[in-house]
């Protein structure tokens, strides 16, 4: 029976951070997942946004790892040469209850360690665009957005420097506690296959808690809900007006940032996302309904009122693991480790949505830090 150090299950942006971050040192890691290529679903579908870390509560994963991994994010696509652009983003008020909630942000934010916020006008904003409604706005010059695909290229091609092998279209079918770490068992495009392994990191986004409940020996009580929420994206074809990301306030019925515009390295306009709780499935469903077009189009108009709506086009959809349900409140990341579990080896993450991206290799570090393998 082959022996590695570790099994990493799931070849999302997380994933793959966490591979690039131990292989260096552990001498021996699989990284796996179900689909034939690596990124092809949470991390491939959302709006590549490199987050300031201004609305997580204190304390939270969110709030720390957000804003650690922001600027660990930025360096690394400097010293990696990944294409990233640091636009910048609004967030608009349009009456004086929105004001009072971005001068509550202000304070959050700073209380995070996120001090770049610029307060703006209404007439500070006709130098971003005179398309844009607002009575005042925050401007967040850290937010910027990031060429998801290959910076997913590059942390597998770390990793794989360093003697760590990824295999695609790879299920998880069980695993079994040992004195000394797991026994797995796998099926790999058809075969089946069982290795020993020190280590198990359970980073499969939407099935996280169905890998967790394939784990003999892990207490049914430490496996949360999750659940799926859809949210859907708009591209847009007609003359884009904004130099910055353009968010709303977020609205209090909602779970989620609110249908926002943003830009993709290519300068694409889109947006989105919505957020719509649906059933969990074997397989995830991306399909995206034109007859949310009227929802988005009464959404972007209370800050884009001068939009075309004949140039809105349906896009892409993604799919978020959420901790919280409809109607809940703020749920944070859980990186479960022994001490939460009493599973010796064995890491679960759980609920890791926006801002995954973001907090990547920052995930990776306190992972790695809760494993003892760096201090």
């Amino acid at each position: 029976m082959e022996k590695v150090d570790a099994v990493i299950i799931g070849a999302g942006v997380v994933g793959l951070a966490i591979g690039a971050r131990l292989s260096p040192r552990l001498s021996n890691i699989i990284i796996i997942d179900q689909n034939e290529r690596f990124g092809e679903e949470i991390s491939s579908r959302n709006s590549e946004v490199i987050h300031g870390g201004l609305y997580y509560p204190q304390p939270s994963l969110k709030a720390k790892l957000c804003v650690e991994g922001k600027a660990e994010l930025y360096q690394y696509c400097l010293k990696r040469n990944i294409p990233f652009r640091r636009l910048g983003k609004l967030i608009l008020a349009q009456n004086s209850t929105q004001e009072a909630y971005l001068e509550r942000l202000l304070v959050k934010a700073k209380i995070n360690g996120v001090d770049d916020l610029i307060w703006q006008s209404s007439r500070d904003l006709h130098h971003f665009s005179t398309e844009l409604k607002a009575s005042s706005a925050l401007l967040s010059p850290s937010t910027g957005i990031i060429d998801s695909h290959r910076y997913m290229q590059s942390l597998l091609a770390d990793s794989e420097q360093n003697g760590a092998t990824f295999v695609a279209r790879t299920r998880f079918i069980g695993a079994e506690t040992t004195a000394k770490g797991f026994i797995i068992r796998l099926d790999i495009g058809g075969e089946q296959m069982t290795l020993r392994s020190r280590l198990l990191i359970n980073s499969a986004g939407l099935y996280a808690t169905d890998v967790a409940h394939k784990i003999d020996g892990l207490g049914k009580g430490s496996i949360p809900e999750l659940h799926w929420c859809k949210g859907h994206y708009f591209s847009y074809g007609g003359k884009n007006p904004f130099s910055k990301l353009v968010y709303p306030v977020p609205e209090t019925n909602i779970t989620g940032l609110g249908i926002h515009a943003t830009l993709d390295m290519g300068g694409q306009l889109k947006f989105g996302p919505d957020t719509q709780y649906i059933s969990r499935s074997a397989i995830p469903d991306y399909s995206l309904d034109s007859s949310l077009k009227p929802k988005f189009l009464e959404a972007i108009r209370r800050y884009f009122p001068g939009i075309e709506g004949d140039k809105l086009q349906p896009s892409y959809s993604g799919i978020r693991p959420k901790l919280q349900g409809p109607d809940k409140r703020f749920a944070d990341f859980r990186i479960d480790g022994c001490a939460a579990h009493g599973v010796k080896g064995l890491v679960n993450l759980f609920g890791i949505e926006s801002p995954g991206l973001t907090a990547s290799l920052a995930i990776a570090k306190h992972l790695a830090v809760g494993l003892e393998i760096e201090s």
